[in-house]
């Protein structure tokens, strides 16, 4: 037998336990799926969320009831019952704050939190996206200073990125591959054992903790600044008046073109982690061009397109302080409850700031969640008549509407603005706008 091996065979016959801390949209996917195979702790401060797991119910209405089945879990909010776990996987939110400088409150509370609870030949993995250097700078010293153990020689740290997407059936925890690191190379096979066992497609085992970091950290790096190009040219398009889509979807034919879109970029990933590899980069004294770029273009798409619905209302002589407007979807993306950064609430802010009386709909949002994070009223369904309708998400309930519908709620000269065209082929009466 192998010394990873004889390492995880001790999870399996469940001597050793697992810790999973931070049990959201990452720590809860990972928590169930390592409790099919071994015994688990899930560990979360929020006591409401505990309560709601330990009744198999997923706070984020991600996963259903029936994930819980078969699995070999205990759902806590007491440290002392983390204390009996020997390997703890960390998968805290990394957020930034209202200037975009990273947030590590979270990140540094949860590696205290593994500092009161580690014993002498403890594995600690962290899951969180973070800048290269992070875990090893800012985590690890935590860990040493609170609970007197020394780093290597009394416990091992290793990083394995989060790759969950939301609202996404198909790339799944378990059908991707994952990235797994470790602080020598025997974290990294112990590591890459763990994970291995629930990994379908296997793991790819990087060669430090700081290149998984930065891997991590590019992923979405790459997104962004590839939908900032087509939020640009959507601009430059529409100044000569040719349709953004008609042009990509021609482009498209090429077999080597890259097929993304112009819209709106929120969310917890593609619009926060950019800046941590930024925010690093200007402590090390490269002031990054490229990268703060496209942010600026992304960031800025929601007064963008408030000032293309104010422009066509003055255009149609319409007062824009007298009109009524219509948001339809509040969620950072489509078909998923997620609200966290979603820049449609930002859209809000700016026609609200040009005078228009706005409403918001979404048929997925919590309205008590909504009005608590971000004091906007959520409504129901639409009321009365709108001069400005804005299908912000392309929510699939969205997608089977028809013309006749905006018709329904709308007053005369309309503006439909399409955000994620949605309706190209629908509508033949209506003032349709899209990006």
């Amino acid at each position: 037998m192998t010394d990873s091996q004889q390492f995880i065979s001790a999870f399996t016959r469940k001597e050793k336990l697992l810790g999973v801390i931070g049990l959201g949209y990452v720590g809860l996917p990972i928590a169930l799926e390592l409790a099919k195979k071994f015994k688990v702790i899930g560990f979360d401060i929020n006591q409401k969320r505990v309560e709601l797991m330990q009744q198999h119910i997923d706070p984020s209405n991600e996963l259903p009831t029936s994930a819980f089945e078969h699995c070999d879990i205990e759902f806590t909010a007491d440290t002392e019952v983390l204390k009996k776990a020997s390997f703890y996987i960390v998968a805290v939110p990394t957020p930034v704050d209202e200037h975009n400088v990273p947030d590590l409150k979270p990140l540094l509370g949860a590696s205290t939190t593994v500092s009161k609870v580690i014993k002498k030949g403890d594995y600690v993995v962290f899951e969180s996206t973070v800048y290269p250097g992070c875990t090893e700078e800012d985590c690890v010293p935590i860990i040493e200073e609170k609970s007197g153990l020394k780093f290597i020689e009394d416990f091992k740290v290793g990083y394995s990125p989060e790759r969950i997407n939301p609202g996404d059936t198909l790339h799944t925890l378990t059908k991707i591959t994952k990235i797994v690191a470790g602080c020598d190379e025997e974290a990294l096979e112990h590591i890459a054992a763990i994970y291995g066992s629930i990994i379908e497609p296997g793991v790819y085992k990087a060669s430090s903790i700081k290149v998984a970091e930065a891997a991590k950290v590019i992923e979405n790096t790459q997104r962004d600044l590839n939908i900032a190009l087509m939020n640009e040219l959507s601009q430059i398009f529409s100044l000569m008046d040719i349709n953004t889509y008609d042009v990509l979807e021609a482009a498209g034919t090429k077999w080597n073109f890259l097929k993304f879109q112009p819209g709106l970029v929120g969310g917890h990933c593609i619009g926060v982690d950019p800046y941590y590899l930024t925010y690093k980069s200007n402590e090390l004294g490269y002031k990054p061009q490229i990268i703060l770029s496209g942010r600026s273009i992304n960031d800025g798409m929601p007064n963008y397109i408030a000032k293309k619905v104010v422009q066509h209302l003055l255009k149609i002589g319409k007062n824009p302080a007298q009109c009524r407007a219509l948001i339809m979807g509040a969620t950072f993306k489509e078909n998923v409850t997620d609200i966290r950064n979603s820049k449609v609430f930002n859209l809000h802010k700016e026609l609200r700031d040009f005078h228009l009386d706005v409403e918001m709909v979404d048929v997925y949002a919590d309205a008590h969640e909504v009005l608590e994070e971000y004091n906007v009223a959520l409504h129901q369904q639409a009321t009365g008549k709108y001069d400005v309708i804005v299908v912000a998400v392309a929510h699939d309930a969205y997608k089977k509407l028809e013309e006749s519908y905006f018709q329904n709620i709308a007053t005369d000269n309309v503006i439909l603005v399409d955000i994620k065209n949605l309706y190209k082929s629908k509508i033949s009466n209506l003032t349709h706008w899209t990006l």
